[in-house]
């Protein structure tokens, strides 16, 4: 290691799936950026070039081909700077994750990634060959390897690098969000550095791509394993950092890219700004290793969680609606937390003028209901409308009279009424081209609560994820920024409202109570005799269980959502729908 001091950028950005030329064009963006910024070297994260996760774009020939001509054109293109770039790789047949190390116009090396994770959301073995070789460059005196995400997450890769004289660990990902993963990341990369010694340069994508949200907060770990305040959260950035002969690794400035879509309120008041990154930890994090998977539930205050999960679930919205190319979305506006809730995010990820509700009121639907929608649709400024179902209901009920002779009216009858809504939203939606969301919760998902092609009518469900417990926790954190959901919608208890004087708890368990078991049988795949081990009702929690079995046939043709846990319904949880296994 020589005297001077080497400057790496950092591309904390986001690559649409898919993009290859788009993503290119960003790239040489970038890599002019970072060379007027007088950097060294610019890091991108995984798969920048194609996105992630490309899924099986990647068994596409004319995808594969494309993604080299393009690699082709962005290494002919680096001058006067280095770039490692992420990219899909296929080399006779055989595809990789691969990161290139680009010094004037000539690839120095290939780095592909070793550990190809193949759980929760990951299925990299599908597509991809595992590599072995480590990638050290020399750069400025300083010898500096470069491993690939998942990679960090074991013990191997970082020990091979150093090994083979590794002075600086350069750690591309694409790291997708849940709660707590922050910490783990901190953590994780602390097991690193107690093992190797290594400082540690690790730059995150950031965006949502369809269910996943790539949070950003990129980090800096120096050799006495400080780690410097992270990267902005869910906001684009072009990041500076210096690294000094005596090991140390600090932020020099950046800048948010001017072009990026602005984040959401909580985004901008809850995140450093990426022009003030400064050391926010006085020493070393706890150490320790990781369990693809785990949550630390202790590693923030609830506060924080929340305020995380709320700007994260704007920007998987926002970033939806925007890359599959609508421009405002529509759903029903009931007076009920959930619908609240999700015009409160709508709005924030995409600005009033996008947002479009329907109160569609019927004879069970009580005034209040229609006043706190109206009260709430005034509020926030959005376009708002109230079509009462009853005509086509009564028309419904006429027409079905016959067939339903002799007997009793029955659930039948209610979901006939989400139905008529369902028709109402998807018509508004088929009109005017506006992506209809659906505004049910995980917990009501979890147990069928919801009614197929009548309230699950929709392109994106924004709480699929989320409890509601989680639902009630987001509605105050955000009424805290400002007044966005009537506190009457808050304090009055939940209620479908399609059949007379209907409360939630009528058919289910307390929602405190059935979120607590559904977190153990659903998150962590708790079996039933253990639950009820820890005292809970041994016939409320066969009953939850047995729904959440024989409800897969809506989930599976339910829309996606923003995952924020570490089980989320859809890609984390794949149970088949014709099944003779039960354990209730």
């Amino acid at each position: 290691m020589n005297d001077s001091i080497l400057t790496i950028a950092l591309a904390q950005h986001d690559f649409l799936v898919g993009d290859i030329w788009g993503n290119l064009e960003k790239s040489l963006r970038l890599l002019d950026e970072a060379r007027a910024a007088k950097a060294d070297l610019l890091l991108f994260p995984e798969m920048a070039l194609s996105g992630y996760p490309p899924e099986d774009l990647l068994l596409r020939p004319g995808f594969l081909e494309a993604c080299r001509e393009a690699t082709g054109q962005f290494t002919a293109a680096v001058s006067g700077i280095d770039a490692v770039f992420g990219h899909p790789w296929d080399e006779n047949g055989v595809r990789y994750n691969a990161a290139s190390w680009i010094r004037e116009g000539q690839v120095l090396g290939r780095y592909f990634k070793k550990h190809l994770p193949n759980y929760l959301v990951f299925d990299e073995h599908r597509y991809f060959t595992a590599g072995g070789d480590p990638l050290v460059v020399e750069i400025r005196g300083v010898r500096t390897g470069v491993i690939i995400c998942e990679d960090a997450w074991q013990p191997g890769p970082s020990l091979s690098a150093r090994e083979a004289g590794a002075e600086l660990l350069l750690v591309p990902n694409a790291s997708p969000y849940r709660a707590n993963k922050q910490a783990d990341r901190v953590a994780t990369l602390a097991g690193r550095h107690e093992e190797t010694g290594l400082p540690i340069v690790y730059c995150n994508l950031v965006g949502g791509q369809d269910e996943l949200v790539f949070d950003g907060r990129s980090l800096l770990m120096d050799r006495g394993g400080h780690v410097a305040a992270p990267g902005p959260h869910c906001e684009e950035a072009l990041l500076l950092a210096d690294f000094s002969p005596d090991g140390t690794l600090s932020w020099i400035g950046g800048y948010t890219d001017p072009d990026a879509p602005s984040p959401p309120p909580s985004a901008q008041s809850a995140t450093p700004s990426s022009r003030d990154l400064r050391s926010e930890y006085p020493g070393p994090p706890p150490a320790g290793g990781k369990i693809p998977g785990q949550a630390r539930d202790d590693a923030f205050a609830p506060d924080e969680k929340v305020a995380e999960i709320y700007t994260v679930i704007t920007t998987g919205l926002r970033d939806y609606v925007r890359k599959n190319g609508f421009s405002d979305v529509v759903f029903g506006l009931s007076g009920g937390i959930d619908s609240s809730l999700v015009l409160a995010l709508a709005a924030d990820a995409m600005g009033p003028d996008r947002v479009h509700t329907v109160m569609m009121p019927s004879r069970h639907t009580s005034g209040l209901s229609i006043e706190l929608a109206q009260e709430q649709a005034v509020q926030l400024g959005v376009d708002h409308r109230c079509i009462s179902i009853e005509p086509p209901y009564e028309a419904l009920l006429t027409l079905l009279g016959p067939s339903f002779a002799g007997q009793a009216p029955d659930v039948t009858e209610e979901n006939l009424q989400a139905r008529v809504r369902g028709n109402i939203v998807m018509a508004l939606s088929n009109k005017f081209g506006w992506l209809p969301l659906v505004t049910s919760n995980k917990s009501e998902f979890a147990v069928g609560y919801c009614t197929i092609y009548g309230d699950m009518c929709g392109g994106f469900a924004p709480l699929l994820d989320c409890s509601k417990e989680r639902v009630y926790e987001l509605a105050r954190y955000r009424n805290t920024l400002s007044p966005a959901i009537p506190e009457n919608v808050i304090s009055r208890p939940p209620s479908a409202e399609l059949a007379p004087d209907q409360k939630d708890e009528d058919s289910l368990p307390p929602y405190a109570l059935l979120d607590e078991v559904l977190q153990r049988y659903v998150e962590q795949d708790g079996s039933v005799e253990d639950i009820i081990a820890e005292g809970y009702d041994a016939d409320m929690v066969r009953r939850v269980a047995r729904l959440v079995l024989l409800n897969e046939y809506k989930r599976r043709q339910g829309p996606p959502g923003v995952r924020i846990t570490s089980r989320a319904f859809g890609r984390d949880r794949r149970y088949p729908i014709t099944s003779g296994w039960r354990d209730v």
